[in-house]
């Protein structure tokens, strides 16, 4: 098998993992469980005048979700990020996509994330991974997915662990901080970075946005655990047993947003990693996130249709604004600057 069939397989295998098997982290959770909102029994508020519009990227959208990057390179990953891209257009989504190194590397993959023609004024966000900036990738290959994606910015995703487990995987990571700044100083669109669900702590969150970066997605752990997909396609009996013994490793989602905000990191700041409805969205937003990105949780609506992604976009929707209804919030900046959350056991 050359390597650009190894690159597909691997897509392929992916989805299929994160459709069929349990690879959620053991023994640790997002963490949203830990808050809760302050009921107010006379919200002061009509429902149907509740807004959840916000500005992304330059640009006005009807809710504060994102996509969560999540796949490309193979023909079943185009029926996906098609229903997504239809959905995300039709709902008000802002949309990531998978990894476009697949697409470099074999350039008969590219169509597989051209979603621009389905999603025309929605965000859309590019991604690859920041490992490969140690390996053979620079401004010229970012410049050439952003270009096929026709996106608004470049996500880079940091994988330590998963390229750890990843029979394929590359694990130098020395040095990259530097060259993330010098992408900042010298590519023509914003760049974010973004965890894969170990999630980003205080201290290198507000260091990315002091090196340039504008975004940050810090795909916390409680959500799918990548070395455990990764296991699921390795061989070797070490890595398997490694991979098991790292599964309750990283930051759960909602601690990261928590040390983010007391770090008084400066940047629009993604909760992702786990979430599974709009009170969760909710809750993130509370505690300092901008968007909430949601990923395998919608997975098998986005392989069934685009109508059912749809319904489950307008229930999440429902439930975000239900969530806000309950303290009294008619906008996004207000949930935001809300005081109505506190930690469990903490008193009201």
């Amino acid at each position: 098998m050359n390597q650009r069939d190894d690159v597909n397989k691997r897509k392929a295998d992916h989805i299929q993992i994160c459709l069929n098997d349990n690879v959620n982290g053991r023994g640790i959770t997002t963490g949203f469980e830990h808050y809760s909102f302050i009921h107010q029994a006379l919200p002061e508020v009509d429902f149907t005048e509740i807004k959840v519009d916000i500005s992304f990227l330059e640009k006005k959208v009807a809710t504060p979700f994102l996509i969560s990057s999540m796949t490309g390179g193979t023909e079943k990953a185009m029926t996906i990020n098609h229903n997504l891209a239809i959905a995300a257009q039709e709902k008000g989504w802002s949309f990531g996509v998978g990894s476009g190194r697949a697409a470099v590397e074999d350039p008969k993959r590219a169509y597989t994330f051209q979603v621009r023609k389905y999603a025309p004024s929605i965000p859309i966000i590019a991604n690859v991974g920041a490992v490969q900036l140690n390996y053979g990738f620079g401004i010229d290959e970012c410049k050439k997915i952003v270009d096929l994606v026709e996106a608004d910015a470049l996500v880079l995703h940091l994988n330590s662990l998963q390229e750890l487990i990843q029979p394929e995987g590359n694990t130098n990571f020395r040095g990259l901080f530097q060259k993330i700044e010098e992408l900042c100083r010298s590519f023509h669109l914003p760049i974010g970075v973004k965890e894969v669900g170990w999630g980003i702590n205080g201290q290198l969150a507000k260091r990315l946005f002091e090196s340039g970066i504008s975004f940050v997605d810090v795909a916390g752990a409680g959500g799918t655990n990548w070395s455990q997909v990764e296991k699921h396609r390795s061989t070797n009996p070490l890595k398997r047993a490694v991979a098991d013994a790292i599964s309750g490793l990283g930051i759960p989602t909602a601690e990261c947003l928590v040390d983010i905000k007391q770090n008084e990191g400066t940047g629009t700041l993604i909760a992702s990693g786990g979430l599974g409805n709009g009170v969760e969205a909710a809750k993130a937003i509370a505690l300092g996130a901008d968007l909430a990105g949601f990923g395998r949780s919608i997975l098998a609506e986005a392989v069934t249709s685009e109508r059912a992604l749809i319904e489950r976009f307008t229930q999440i929707e429902y439930e975000l604004k239900a969530a806000m209804f309950s303290i009294g919030a008619a906008s996004i900046n207000e949930l935001k600057n809300t005081s109505s959350i506190k930690r469990v056991g903490s008193s009201f």
